[in-house]
């Protein structure tokens, strides 16, 4: 009985997602649903004492990232960085191509450190235009955008500053760059699998006389040529995130050590605040190269910029609280969920899998699967579980590096349920439905989902790291 009120309950979430309904609203409905019908004396102290703590603190760690990640995304939009990126691109790559042309732009500025719900409004209108003139239909576009930016980019290359890729070094004392051999082969296989799979789609689509659709909604204004930035210009923000990250990453640990103690007031007796360095480093320097790569769009493009400024930023607040609080409340609901009775069950048949690795991928993604968020899941599972992973993989002589990257890259596998926020923005902003486009994100969640025990396997037969 206990382990249906869970599955009830993640059912209902999963449901009221799938409607259209915000899982702000009803993510603590379903936990303390389920709490409801396990012990009643409960809810109260459930709401407060366990979803509001985990919530809390979720933002109190990430949000600052999701924030940040946003004002520079917005920034890149409103430069007309975003359309000359879009633009080159898609000349290098030609029209003919337009799907992989999609991925390569999402990939780029998704490793460059724009949050992936901002890539969504700023690739939307490009993908449509060229989406249109190719006459490939519409409802392809949110699989192609969820590969370029939910799958490789988000979790598997190496260096990556998506907070995917980030939460595993607190667990693990690893950085945002663990495993470049293992990331960058999964992430090569996701590429090739994903875009054969989207290719194969548009040539059914094809064969049948399908194209674009008519009588779409959300739809762009075609897009117009400016004057745009060179593409090399744009470009630069992105590099420097890029290799701010990696050079914060190696400065942090050497600047302030391991533990870093400071006093709040220079009045009355008060206890010094202990900071443990290596829980906090990657978050520090991915922060850092966010404000860097902000304040070189800002040098690059000061007119454009500073124009729309004020509203742009407002924007991009709004969204980081929006998709910063989806993610926090769907780690509360999953908190809440992993301290019932029936989700015991769960971890008891996970822990029963005898490989770390594959134990570790498992759990991930399973936990994923029930928050409906990537980074939600994995922080649920490395909480309540990195100590047996990290046991279990020293006894086998696993690298923590391995830990790492098969936690992000699972953590970015069954995550992607219809309750899932990044999900949900997607098809609003392109004005489909489940119905339309989500067999399509679900296939690519399949392949992702799949490379990871790929990955698993090449480490076990090569040792590669």
């Amino acid at each position: 009985m206990s382990f249906l009120i869970v599955l009830a309950a993640l059912s209902f979430l999963m449901f009221v997602a799938y409607r259209g309904y915000s899982v702000i609203i009803f993510a603590p409905v379903a936990a303390l649903g389920a709490v409801l019908l396990t012990d009643p004396s409960l809810v109260a102290p459930m709401f407060t004492g366990l979803f509001m703590d985990k919530m809390a603190g979720f933002l109190k760690l990430y949000f600052p990232v999701f924030m940040l990640g946003a004002i520079f995304g917005k920034l890149i939009e409103i430069s007309g960085f975003s359309k000359s990126i879009v633009a080159a691109t898609i000349r290098l790559f030609g029209a003919q191509r337009a799907m992989l042309s999609i991925v390569a732009v999402c990939a780029l500025l998704t490793y460059g450190g724009v949050s992936l719900f901002v890539v969504v409004f700023a690739v939307y209108p490009f993908a449509a235009e060229l989406f249109r003139q190719s006459d490939i239909p519409k409802r392809l576009i949110p699989g192609t955008i969820a590969l370029g930016a939910f799958t490789f980019t988000m979790m598997a290359l190496p260096g990556t500053p998506q907070i995917q890729n980030i939460i595993p070094t607190a667990f693990f004392g690893t950085d945002s760059w663990a495993a470049p051999v293992l990331g960058t082969v999964g992430s090569v296989l996701i590429l090739a699998l994903g875009m054969a799979y989207l290719e194969w789609r548009r040539r059914r689509a094809l064969a049948a006389g399908e194209g674009y659709g008519t009588d779409l909604r959300n739809e762009p204004e075609p897009y117009v040529g400016d004057r745009l930035a060179h593409p090399l210009v744009a470009l630069l923000p992105l590099v420097l995130v890029g290799v701010s990250n990696k050079l914060f990453t190696l400065l942090i640990p050497y600047l302030y050590g391991d533990v870093h103690s400071f006093v709040p007031a220079v009045m009355g007796d008060v206890a010094p605040v202990v900071q443990e360095v290596p829980r906090v480093a990657a978050i520090w320097a991915v922060q850092g190269a966010l404000l860097v790569g902000i304040l070189a769009v800002l040098a690059l493009a000061w007119r454009p910029v500073t124009r729309k400024f004020a509203d742009g930023t407002r924007t991009a607040i709004g969204g980081a609280l929006l998709a910063s609080m989806n993610t926090a409340s769907e780690y509360g609901f999953g908190a809440v969920i992993a301290a019932l009775p029936g989700f015991l069950l769960v971890a008891n048949s996970l822990n029963a899998i005898p490989d770390p690795l594959v134990n570790e991928a498992i759990t991930v993604t399973a936990l994923a699967g029930i928050t409906g968020s990537a980074s939600g899941g994995m922080s649920i599972a490395l909480a309540a579980m990195a100590e047996s992973f990290i046991a279990n993989a020293q006894a086998a002589g696993i690298p923590m590096d391995v830990l790492h990257r098969v936690a992000a890259m699972a953590s970015g596998g069954m995550d992607t349920l219809p309750h899932n926020g990044a999900v949900i923005t997607l098809l609003a902003v392109t004005g489909l439905t489940h119905r339309q486009s989500y067999g399509d994100i679900f296939a690519i969640t399949v392949i992702s989902t799949a490379v990871v025990f790929v990955v698993i396997g090449l480490f076990y037969l090569t040792g590669w790291v």
